[in-house]
């Protein structure tokens, strides 16, 4: 690495706080540490770190707050370690914009790992959307009911405006959905897509991705708009698109 990654760690507890930081540091990472919620917002105006892993049950606040808008729109990968387990709760991570999630206990060794293989995916995705655009990147912009999508950015961007990063693999489900518009997609292809992401599917990682998509969309899964399930084939993308040269 050229230039050393920094990573934010906000946890409550400070020994093991203590033990990620050291094997972090070990790993050639720079750690700056949190054990208060409102030490870290403060700290993520000032600067982006490359990385944030957070605890959820915080002493000022729960660490679900910081997810989704605060980080994900802004590009930050976001590794959650929570005391909290269940299936339930790692999926409510998931789908608010972690990166991943462990639950405790974790070992530190594998917390690296999950880190490392996160930030790969990150700076993958980053040199994708900085590539300058040539004949190969033809049709890489689609329009859709007011939205936009530049896969060249991995940039979606509403009908008022604003402007939502994608990570890897939210872009390659929504590329799937957008290139076969109207048409039944199983829950299998949008597996291979995850696959081809370099994501680590797990049993429910569709529906994540999808529940991801549809919130970044404002779908109303009872109502959808744009991505309608289709029970026991798969899902269907509703809206017409237009594909743009890139």
């Amino acid at each position: 690495m050229s230039e050393q990654d920094l990573i934010y760690l906000l946890e409550d507890e400070r020994d093991l706080a203590a033990v990620f930081r050291r094997e972090l540091e070990a790993a050639g990472m720079a750690v700056s540490y949190f054990q208060r919620l409102s030490d870290f917002r403060a700290a993520l105006e000032q600067r982006a770190p490359s990385l944030c892993i957070i605890d959820l049950g915080l002493p000022d606040g729960d660490g679900l707050s910081v997810l989704g808008n605060r980080l994900g729109d802004a590009g930050v990968p976001t590794v959650v370690v929570s005391g909290r387990g269940t299936l339930d709760d790692r999926l409510k991570g998931l789908e608010q914009g972690a990166d991943d999630y462990l639950p405790k206990p974790v070992e530190p060794a594998e917390l690296v790992a999950r880190v490392r293989s996160v930030l790969r995916r990150s700076r993958q995705s980053a040199q994708l959307a900085k590539a300058p655009a040539n004949q190969a990147d033809r049709e890489r912009i689609a329009e859709f009911s007011g939205w936009r999508c530049d896969f060249t950015r991995y940039e979606l961007t509403g009908p008022d405006g604003v402007v939502q990063s994608l990570s890897n693999a939210d872009a390659e489900i929504l590329k799937a959905f957008l290139n076969a518009s109207g048409r039944v997609i199983t829950r299998d292809f949008l597996l291979e897509c995850l696959f081809a992401s370099g994501e680590e599917p797990f049993d429910r990682s569709v529906d994540v991705r999808v529940s991801r998509l549809r919130k970044k969309l404002n779908d109303n899964p009872k109502s959808p708009n744009f991505i309608r399930t289709v029970y026991g084939a798969g899902y269907v993308f509703a809206s017409p698109v237009v594909w743009l040269a890139g």
